[in-house]
Order: structure tokens, then C-alpha cells, then sequence
């Protein structure tokens, strides 16, 4: 068997607890290491156990990057119910020394040795009791919370960078101009925008005043005069809002009948 495979049974049976820490207690026990971190004191009365843990006071006390933390804690016990948890840990492997080292051998260098630490007999949940530093720990998170992100800062002088406020912006400023030249277009001959009106309506019978402005490139109010002499608008259903040619200019070409 390889040492990818190796799994360490040996304390798989033992008892241990699964307990649920408040977040700032999991802070402080991940900042320790080879120190004691509290005292749990185990009550045997009556049919139930009361449980409680003291937090090292050391380890509890305020500094200049975290605030004070309560010392006295409760546990809730429960029974773990019908699932079978169990503990696991990982240990990294270490390569034998003076050995001809592979490809293989620096793949299960780079593996760890899982270890069955125990099966879970308890669960518990610790909770702080409401003492004097719980309510202020409360307190302050509370304040921490509803601190607001941005903050207003009143400036000493003017900015005079590139976010300087201007009064308009370069592609309103195009967009207007190109509005403007829109509609300042020179007229052509009467004649030859009558000429391209005829050849819209031989494509199509029913034409918006929009789509006709854009077809002659003319201004509208000189495109309604001429429509006025050639054609009708429809102030009904179903080409409400329309134009189309007086039945005198109209030219359609009608379907061959069937032989």
C-alpha cells in the first residue's frame, strides 16, 4: 500500500465532543498555539449535567487589535441523534532521507497522513453568560455594524484634477450638434423630393412622416407641405398616423388574373 492510501485507525474509537464556539473565541483559540485555553468544569446533578468553561483571562483580555471578550461560558448539551460523525486530521508526510526521489515519490511527498482522531458522543453549543464584558462585546459589535462605510470629508480647496465638475460633457455636446444639423438640412428641389416620395410609396403603400424624413434627408415641415399636394393621412385605424399617396398618384401594380 502506498503512502497515498495510509489511514490511521487506531484512535477511531475514542469519545470525543463536537462543540459550537462563538466566533470570537474560535479567533483567540487559532491565534494560540501550545498554551492553555481555558478550564471546562463538568456538574453531576440530578439527571442532567451542567457543563460550564472558562476562557484563559489572558487570552480574553483587550488589546490593541480586538476588543475584550466574556470569560464564562455554558455549554447546551445534545445528543448527537442517529448520525455517526467522526473526527479527522491531517498530518504532512515526510520523505525518507537519502532515497532516490521520482516523480511519484514528489507526488506522495505532497500528501498528508489522515488520522481517525475519534467519534462524536456529544454535541454542545457554547454560549457566553450576560455578564458585564458580554454586554459590552454586544455593544460594540452592534456599533461596528451600523458604522457606515463612506464617511463625508469636507475638502480644504477646490479640486483641480481631472474630476472636476464641467458644466457639459463632449458627447452631449456632439449629440446637440448633430441634432442642430439635422434640422437646419438645405431643401432640394421640389421636384426631386416628389421623385423620391413616389419611389417610397412604389415599395410601400403606407409610410410614418419619421421613416419619410430619413428616406429624403429633408426637413419636415418642408416634407409636409409637398405631402399635403400628393398625399393623405390616415387619421384612422388600421394605418392611423400614416401618410399614403391621393388615389390620382397611385400606380400599384396589379396581379395577373389566373388563366
Amino acid at each position: 500500500m502506498s503512502d497515498k492510501s495510509d489511514l490511521d485507525l487506531s484512535t477511531a474509537s475514542t469519545g470525543v465532543w463536537l462543540v459550537k464556539v462563538p466566533k470570537f473565541v474560535a479567533q483567540r483559540w487559532n491565534k494560540t498555539e501550545g498554551r492553555e485555553v481555558g478550564k471546562l468544569r463538568i456538574t453531576k446533578g440530578g439527571p442532567r449535567r451542567e457543563v460550564t468553561f472558562l476562557l484563559n483571562e489572558q487570552m480574553a483580555k483587550k488589546t490593541e487589535d480586538r476588543a475584550e471578550v466574556p470569560t464564562e461560558y455554558k455549554f447546551n448539551l445534545s445528543a448527537p441523534g442517529n448520525q455517526t460523525i467522526s473526527v479527522f486530521s491531517e498530518t504532512p508526510m515526510e520523505s525518507t532521507p537519502n532515497r532516490p526521489q521520482s516523480a511519484e515519490d514528489d507526488i506522495a511527498s505532497s500528501n498528508t497522513k489522515v488520522t481517525v482522531e475519534g467519534k462524536v458522543i456529544q454535541r454542545a453549543e457554547c454560549i457566553p453568560i450576560r455578564t458585564d464584558s458580554f454586554l459590552r462585546l454586544k455593544k460594540t459589535s452592534i456599533e461596528q455594524a451600523h458604522k457606515p462605510v463612506r464617511s463625508v470629508k469636507q475638502l480644504e480647496r477646490a479640486v483641480t484634477t481631472s474630476y472636476k465638475p464641467v458644466k457639459d460633457h463632449q458627447s452631449n455636446i456632439d449629440f446637440d450638434r448633430k441634432k442642430k444639423d439635422v434640422g437646419k438640412r438645405s431643401r432640394k428641389e421640389k421636384s426631386d423630393v416628389m421623385d423620391m416620395l413616389f419611389n417610397a410609396f412604389e415599395k410601400h403603400q403606407y409610410y410614418n412622416i419619421r421613416d419619410l424624413q430619413i428616406l429624403t434627408e429633408q426637413p419636415i415641415t418642408y416634407l409636409k407641405e409637398i405631402l399635403k399636394e400628393i398625399g393623405v393621412y390616415n387619421m384612422k385605424a388600421p394605418h392611423k398616423n400614416m401618410w399614403e399617396l391621393k388615389a390620382e398618384y397611385r400606380h400599384y401594380a396589379k396581379p395577373d388574373d389566373d388563366k
